[in-house]
């Protein structure tokens, strides 16, 4: 089968490679479609694992193979896949913070070599312990819906951490495909979101999914929109600490902020500890996703409440993954989620060709 091997830092190669063999309780998937993650960009950019590896994790394909021993499965199944699985029983797990699992840390899906997601191939193998978050596609959605269930679980897991209640104010900073979902997961709770963005084509899709957007000053808006109480919370969807600094001050007291982009280790901010201490404005972080939220992601998505195709402004062959990632990394005016396409099937008409969404609240 065709593969996009990552071969060292910046070094993607389409290139020949066995298809997967699976085990009795495994399934192999004909990959559709996979998205273009950052998680991945960053490790193909800076070389941080080691190759050689077949990355991909936002994955939707058709079941092609199942082992003797799968039962909720079968062959022709469309299917949306999930590259993590807590254990369910470890410390960790207990507490629910299931992304520091021994057993989630462990990639689940694979199309060869050391296991990275193996959506940039045509096949891949599902093991055992992620089948659990394996979700069946409806016949009426596509396999680029699919292929979001994966970023849309990150970004409502998220949202699930901060304490809002209806009618508050969120400031989502920064207006790229995660700051547009946690925009529109916010507008459906009943939330009054304020975007931020440099770029006026990523404010007018915020727009459209509900959102405010400040004028010629963020800080007079905020006082105007909050009547001087200051936002309630502040989610950073991208990773630059003036834009921590400024939501610091413009969250009220025992407001959150939450961290959703700075995932690069080893930087070190200065920060003004009382306003966390005497202020009680809590710093808090989220990372991947919760496979125990899928059933609520999949009515999210496949209802389209949450319309993802919207967001989904490129579809390249799997032959051009190189140059999918790089669009990705440094994405323009016009681009927001980019996709692979390992089969024609996995394509869908452009955005701009689809109704508008529809602004309803979820109860």
């Amino acid at each position: 089968m065709r593969a996009v091997v990552y071969r060292g830092a910046n070094d993607l190669r389409v290139e020949t490679v066995p298809v997967p063999s699976i085990r009795s309780g495994e399934v192999l998937v004909k990959v559709a479609v996979c998205g273009v993650c950052p998680t991945d960009i960053k490790k193909i950019h800076f070389g941080t694992v080691p190759p050689p590896r077949i990355f991909g994790h936002e994955t939707a394909g058709t079941i092609v193979r199942v082992g003797a021993k799968v039962r909720r499965f079968k062959a022709g199944d469309r299917v949306a896949l999930h590259h993590h699985v807590p254990c369910g029983e470890c410390h960790a797990c207990r507490h629910r913070a299931f992304a520091q699992c021994e057993q989630y840390k462990r990639t689940g899906i694979t199309a060869g070599f050391e296991p990275a997601g193996g959506g940039y191939a045509e096949y891949v193998r599902v093991m055992d312990f992620v089948l659990p978050g394996v979700v069946k596609i409806p016949a009426g959605n596509s396999f680029l819906e699919g292929a979001m269930l994966e970023p849309v679980n990150t970004v409502l897991k998220a949202v699930k951490r901060l304490v809002l209640l209806p009618g508050d104010t969120v400031l989502v900073a920064g207006q790229g495909p995660i700051g547009l979902l946690f925009t529109r997961l916010l507008t459906l709770r009943a939330m009054k979101v304020l975007a931020t963005d440099l770029w006026p084509s990523r404010l007018r899709a915020a727009r459209d999914f509900g959102a405010l957007t400040p004028g010629d000053s963020l800080d007079d808006s905020v006082k105007q929109l909050t009547h001087g109480r200051g936002l309630d919370a502040a989610v950073i969807a991208v990773p630059l600490d003036e834009v921590v600094f400024q939501a610091q001050q413009l969250v009220r007291g025992g407001g959150q902020i939450l961290l959703f982009s700075h995932t690069r280790r080893g930087s070190r901010t200065p920060l003004d500890l009382a306003t966390i201490c005497v202020d009680e404005k809590d710093f808090i972080g989220s990372y991947s996703a919760d496979y125990t939220l899928q059933n609520e992601v999949a009515r999210l998505v496949f209802s389209r409440q949450l319309d993802t195709r919207r967001l989904v402004t490129h579809q390249l062959p799997l032959e051009q993954t190189a140059a999918a990632v790089a669009l990705a990394s440094k994405p323009a005016a016009d681009s927001l989620k980019v996709v692979v396409l390992a089969s024609p099937e996995g394509a869908e008409p452009p955005a701009e060709s689809r109704a508008p969404v529809t602004k309803r609240p979820v109860n």
